[in-house]
């Protein structure tokens, strides 16, 4: 007996919609959006280490900043795989019984709320507190990840905006209680052995 949530009620035209014009798509396309959808989140790393390394150059309490994004970005994946586990949404796949780019995964894997949208949202937020230049990318990049993830049929469109939401506000609350008085946690940290973290000298 199947006790999973079906979503499709929501927003399935949508996701059926999305999924019939990806298989029309020309191929290049298919490839680079799944590529990106499969791959992608490797670029939030890529810039929360630019963002890391900037930081350091201004000071230990940005440097602590900086380092608290991939913090928060765990915190978020663990907030957002907490609801899925709660809310047990089957994939659009197994419902609605179409064909995505992406290989539907097997039942038990829910789907509610997006963990790449969370993941990819959360780290863009954070980034804003560190560089506005590179939260801005990462904004940009959140978006094509939430985006993708319809495309290649692994969510809904609801999932991957409330996973984008659960993982924006992770990031805003943490990132704003921490800026308000870093300075201090940064000055004890940088009389320890995690100063070379904090600072480039």
């Amino acid at each position: 007996m199947n006790l999973a949530y079906d979503g499709s009620t929501i927003d399935g035209g949508l996701y059926t919609e999305t999924v019939d014009l990806a298989r029309r798509a020309p191929g290049w396309l298919d490839s680079a959006v799944s590529a990106w959808s499969g791959y992608g989140l490797a670029v939030f790393a890529v810039l929360m280490l630019a963002g890391w390394w900037r930081a350091r150059r201004q000071g230990a309490a940005a440097g602590l900043m900086a380092l608290t994004v991939p913090v928060i970005v765990v915190l978020a994946y663990c907030a957002n795989d907490a609801v899925k586990l709660v809310v047990r949404e089957d994939r659009p796949c197994q419902s609605l019984h179409v064909t995505p780019l992406e290989a539907c995964p097997a039942p038990g894997d829910w789907s509610f709320p997006s963990n790449h949208a969370a993941l990819a949202f959360a780290a863009a937020v954070a980034l804003l507190f560190v560089s506005r230049r590179l939260g801005a990318a990462g904004m940009v990049c959140a978006v094509a990840m939430a985006v993708s993830r319809v495309w290649v049929g692994a969510h809904y469109p609801h999932d991957v905006a409330v996973g984008a939401l659960m993982g924006a506000l992770v990031a805003l609350v943490s990132m704003a209680a921490l800026r308000r008085r870093p300075e201090a946690l940064a000055n004890r940290l940088s009389g320890t052995r995690l100063r070379p973290l904090l600072v480039s000298s």
